[in-house]
């Protein structure tokens, strides 16, 4: 079993960067790939980006490709959301989610076995 923190949310204008992180502690943390989730007022929730254990492999939605880099680091069981150039329609509460020994391309939240309280991330026009 894993817990997962999100932190590093918050608002920023339009054009700007923000850093989301999400700190695991529990089982090994190599064992999981790592996501980013997001969900926006009245809509479902939808995947971001992940990637796989190593961290050789990642995967991102259409929507954030050239803009948003996911990374992790295994030493510090730690994954981040590097979000650049951010549009008013990235706001939403951002969630980290874990899949035992899954595959960056699990773009499903049912994938994932573990998920953490969400980080509001607010982008104004």
């Amino acid at each position: 079993q894993v817990q997962l923190v999100e932190s590093g949310g918050g608002l920023v204008q339009a054009g700007g960067s923000l850093r989301v992180s999400c700190t695991a502690s529990g089982d090994s943390f190599r064992q999981y790939t790592m996501a980013w989730f997001r969900q926006a007022p009245g809509k479902e929730r939808e995947f971001v980006a992940a990637i796989s254990w190593s961290g050789g492999n990642t995967n991102s939605a259409d929507s954030v490709k050239g803009r948003f880099t996911i990374s992790r680091d295994n030493a510090k069981n730690m994954v981040d959301l590097q979000m650049n150039s951010l549009k008013p329609e990235d706001t939403a509460v951002y969630y980290c989610a874990a899949a035992l020994y899954g595959s960056s391309y699990y773009t499903l939240d049912r994938n994932y076995d573990y998920w953490g309280q969400g980080t509001q991330v607010t982008v104004s026009s």
